[in-house]
């Protein structure tokens, strides 16, 4: 047994303010971050999200382009989502604050200042709002956070390509903040152990139905691999796809997690994307695709089950908190928290690469964990 990872950080790191490194504070920077469905940001639409603390604005021009910005007017700090998207001659598409009018483009250069008159020559495209990198990938919207967004360059890596993106659109979509920092909520999704005591559906598993299990285990881009197996013979629920289902569970920083499920020549992603709004709030959002005919007649049933898994974790975020307010020492153990103690090493490889320059080095060795559940 050994106690929470922790470990210095450098004085060089632009995060050592805030301990990064430790268990539960700050955050995974220069990464990408889910923020929403494409087909959920509208033409001319203007949202305010919060991404690590941070006010964010994401919109679509009519033109189609998507957009991030700091979510606040440097001239009284109003929202700009509060504001409206406007196209004037010689300006293209701009955001309106709504408190006095200021205007800015897509790309955070002010356009224009309307209380000026022509004989104050003030330069209004001196005035930035900070940008951030947005793409948009399978059908999903991703935020690149610097870790210093003042002088950041472009990012050095594209959003992660996850397979099984198949049957059009996303099949079904379910959402739900947790009153946790990220670091919990990563940890708690990939623990193998809380299941039969959790979740105790009787078309799932329960406590009775514990047998021990060995899953192979190896190192993947940024992250790392349950590799292709067979479902365990307690997992009732992959029963109804018939056939003989082969899954791989996958998680990658900064907070992707997915089980890619083949059935013949069918299959099902289901992908989690953890998005920490705040250092105590994080956004859990489950979404699937699938080309397997039998999807389309179990949905209704699958988002009853997805809608109870949220709010059991939920419920038990919440009695967990009850004693994290404590700060108490956490004790890790083999097996069944090797995943966790891996996220760990990820996050600390992740935040000393970036301060020192230097390349990302997996940390995570191949390995077959066993445990019981």
């Amino acid at each position: 047994m050994t106690p929470a990872d922790s470990a210095p950080v450098s004085p060089k790191s632009p995060e050592a303010k805030a301990p990064p490194t430790a268990f539960g504070k700050g955050f995974v920077l220069d990464a990408w971050y889910f923020v929403a469905l494409s087909r959920d940001v509208a033409p001319a639409s203007l949202k305010r999200h919060e991404l690590l603390g941070e006010p964010v604005l994401i919109g679509r021009t009519r033109a189609g382009q998507v957009y991030a910005m700091r979510d606040i007017c440097p001239h009284r700090a109003a929202p700009l989502s509060a504001g409206r998207l406007v196209e004037k001659p010689g300006e293209g598409e701009t955001i309106e604050c709504c408190y006095h009018g200021w205007r800015f483009r897509p790309d955070g250069v002010c356009a224009a200042i309307p209380s000026l008159v022509e004989d104050q020559p003030y330069e209004a495209d001196r005035i930035r709002v900070r940008s951030y990198p947005v793409r948009e990938s399978q059908g999903m919207v991703f935020v690149w956070m610097a870790s210093d967004p003042r002088t950041a360059p472009d990012p050095d890596h594209e959003p992660p390509l996850f397979p099984g993106v198949v049957g059009g659109g996303a099949k079904m979509v379910e959402w739900m903040d947790f009153d946790a920092h990220v670091d919990h909520a990563v940890v708690g999704l990939m623990d193998p152990a809380h299941g039969p005591y959790v979740h105790q559906q009787w078309w799932w598993r329960s406590e009775t139905s514990m047998h021990e299990k060995a899953k192979a285990f190896e190192p993947r881009e940024h992250g790392f691999a349950m590799v292709r197996h067979a479902p365990s013979s307690n997992s009732r629920a992959y029963k109804i796809l018939g056939g003989a289902p082969a899954t791989e569970i996958s998680f990658r920083l900064p907070g992707y997690r997915w089980e890619h499920i083949q059935v013949g020549e069918k299959q099902v992603l289901a992908l989690t994307c953890l998005t920490p709004r705040t250092e105590t709030k994080t956004t859990i959002t489950q979404i699937f695709w699938s080309d397997h005919w039998v999807f389309a007649i179990a949905r209704p049933f699958l988002r009853m089950g997805v809608i109870a898994f949220l709010k059991q974790d939920g419920g038990m975020v919440n009695l967990q908190n009850e004693g994290l307010r404590y700060d108490p020492a956490l004790i890790w153990i083999d097996d069944a928290d090797k995943q966790a103690k891996w996220y760990q090493q990820l996050k600390r490889e992740w935040i000393k690469s970036r301060a020192e320059g230097r390349p990302f080095v997996n940390p995570v060795k191949a390995a077959t964990l066993r445990w019981k559940s």
